[in-house]
């Protein structure tokens, strides 16, 4: 492993590798340098096992312009907490100025780079060089990652220090810059939860004492005391993107103590977070928000942390085990639903238990189960009490109840689209139990909500949009949605966020929409691309608190299934088995439940580990949601 560099400097070992296993060192990788003519490339090293450590080597007196520009682009793939080493091939002034911690740049490779000869004589004091490549992500401040494109080039100038005769740089960007490949092994995804704050979820008890937990994923340096990390990202709050739907307990000013150091779990697997006087403001309700904040977290980031205390001023403020963290708030991966549902060959809605091996659906209470209707796709409510479902011709939307003897009555929606491809799409149900639907045809587009599933359809204003909406699914979390949109052919998985507290922005200004009794606007705002490498997306479902399953194919290539992140950034979760021909595709945010497909005109599902099965005969296969 590491990776051997083109040329035959006489630069020594840029860094050295090693696996961090029982201490043992087992390689070091070496990369060299001319002496003159163009930089050459400095190539991302190939995927590596994610313990592979990486170390930097500081500069040496004699180093050429060449070999410190190489020397501290090797230095921001290593694992220093402040890039110690890296700052090493730097001016004093410019080690003051500059801010790794500002942004993150991944290209495709590594970055390449070419020199600016104009003022590279021999006994020339300055030399030029401008880093450039394909751009694929950024990580910014807040950690939030975002897909990228277009290419990279920013200048970095290097002086030769007039009594020590030694070359450093003194200018250049903000932020650090690495190859992909680097980026997968130095940095992991973790998610961080706030709560909802403009939805009230219900439970299925009924209730909506609790709030939802929304996961907001962020990117840490996975060898660099990662659970610190998350933990401080945690207290500042949440990302651009989602601040203005959910809310952190966490007083305004709380941050770690001064003293606090570095976070570990004790042997009782119970971690102690100490916190500065600014948490000590929080009442015993909050308390436990913020306790089940961290162990929410925590526990996307590893098992061992079953217990949080929380500490200010040397007081306990509170506890919380995992025991009791799922009373606080609810979690869409922490709900399992009861049923798995789909359409039968006589189109009646049928159900067999979520996550058994039985092959014998049974059809569900009410009209939806009786076949008087023939239906084409459906949606269970994530209580599982209701089920609205599109007839054969996608023209009619009819919501029933899933009790025995309920009737279903006049469609509650009709489009006018002229064909099947240009009606109705298939609806999906939000965590407050109202349904959302898109409405195809070409002549009045419009993606809509219908409270509770009935009275008059709410159309949802969409800013931005450019395209026409394929196919819904709103999150469990009630404030972040999936859309298909196709444009000229393409389709592609849009993710944005929810906004519903009757509030827009015009003009930087916050107004109020509508009138007193008037239902509250409701608007999708910043959609982003969830899966930028695919060209052709035709089927997805929510597979876990910020995570989808996507049915589509690269330009060029063949359908395939895999897994996205709502940022657009591709998780480290295993590839699902191959499968042809999916049509529609299940999952749900209990991530231990099979994935479940519509393909070669039967239902099949995934248990874990193992290769696709036959359940039986249908279509339209949903979980609840």
């Amino acid at each position: 492993m590491g990776a051997d560099r083109e040329g035959s400097g006489r630069r020594g070992p840029a860094r050295a590798v090693t696996y961090a296993v029982c201490g043992v060192v087992l390689l070091a990788g070496c990369a060299s340098m001319p002496d003159s003519g163009d930089l050459r490339g400095v190539e991302s090293t190939p995927r590596q096992d994610p313990q592979v450590r990486v170390f930097a080597m500081p500069p040496r007196e004699d180093d050429s312009p060449t070999e410190i520009v190489q020397g501290f682009l090797e230095a921001l793939t290593s694992n220093e907490p402040q890039y110690e080493t890296a700052r090493k091939y730097l001016t004093g002034e410019a080690a003051k100025t500059w801010r790794p911690e500002r942004s993150t740049t991944v290209l495709t490779g590594g970055p390449g780079t070419e020199s600016d000869h104009s003022g590279s004589r021999d006994d020339a004091d300055d030399y030029s060089v401008t880093l450039t490549g394909t751009r694929v992500a950024t990580v910014d401040g807040q950690q939030s990652y975002s897909p990228a494109d277009g290419q990279y080039r920013e200048p970095v100038h290097l002086t030769r220090d007039n009594k020590s005769g030694q070359w450093r740089i003194d200018d250049l960007p903000q932020g650090v810059i690495m190859g992909k490949s680097d980026f997968q092994r130095t940095y992991m995804s973790v998610n961080k939860y706030y709560f909802a704050s403009n939805t009230a979820p219900t439970t299925q008890a009924g209730t909506s004492a609790q709030p939802a937990a929304v996961a907001d994923p962020v990117y840490v340096r996975r060898l660099v005391d990662p659970m610190t990390q998350v933990v401080r990202s945690l207290i500042s709050g949440p990302t651009g993107l989602l601040g203005p739907v959910v809310r952190s307990s966490f007083p305004p000013g709380t941050a770690l103590a001064k003293d606090a150091g570095s976070l570990t779990p004790d042997d009782h697997n119970k971690l102690t977070v100490r916190l500065n006087d600014r948490a000590a403001r929080a009442g015993e309700d909050k308390c436990d928000e913020m306790a089940a904040q961290l162990l929410f977290t925590l526990q996307n980031l590893t098992p061992v942390v079953d217990e949080v205390e929380l500490r200010s001023g040397g007081e306990r403020l509170c506890s919380l085990t995992e025991d009791r963290a799922d009373a606080v708030a609810t979690r869409g991966s922490a709900q399992r639903p009861d049923y798995l549902y789909f359409v039968d060959e006589k189109n009646r809605l049928v159900r067999i238990a979520a996550g058994s091996n039985g092959t014998r659906p049974e059809p569900v209470p009410g009209a939806l189960g009786e076949g008087s209707v023939g239906l084409r796709s459906v949606a269970v409510s994530r209580d599982e009490h209701s089920a609205a479902a599109i007839g054969l011709d996608n023209k009619s939307l009819y919501v029933g109840s899933l009790v025995p003897g309920g009737s279903l009555g006049d469609p509650v929606l009709v489009s006018k689209g002229k064909t099947e491809e240009n009606r109705l799409t298939p609806p999906s149900w939000d965590a407050q139990g109202d349904l959302w639907i898109a409405d195809r045809d070409p002549g009045a587009p419009r993606l809509l909500l219908l409270k509770e599933g009935a009275g008059e359809p709410l159309e949802v204003r969409t800013p931005g949009l450019d395209g026409r909406v394929q196919a819904v699914r709103v999150a469990a979390d009630g404030v972040r949605i999936a859309l298909i949109v196709e444009k000229d052919g393409k389709r592609s998985l849009l993710i944005g966020r929810i906004e519903r507290d009757g509030k827009t922005e015009r003009d930087g200004k916050t107004e109020r929409d509508g009138k007193a009794g008037e239902p509250s606007a409701v608007t999708v705002v910043e959609l982003r691309s969830a899966s930028p490498e695919l060209e052709e997306v035709t089927a997805m479902s929510w597979a876990g608190d910020s995570r989808l399953v996507v049915v589509g194919r690269e330009r060029g290539g063949v359908q395939q299934i895999g897994y996205v992140q709502v940022d657009g950034s591709t998780p480290e979760a295993s590839v699902p088995a191959a499968l042809t021909g999916v049509k529609e595709i299940a999952a749900t945010e209990d991530e231990g439940l099979p994935l479940v497909a519509y393909s070669e005109d039967v239902i099949v599902r995934l248990p874990s580990g193992l290769q696709w099965q036959k359940v039986t005969e249908g279509t339209a296969p949903v979980y609840p949601g």
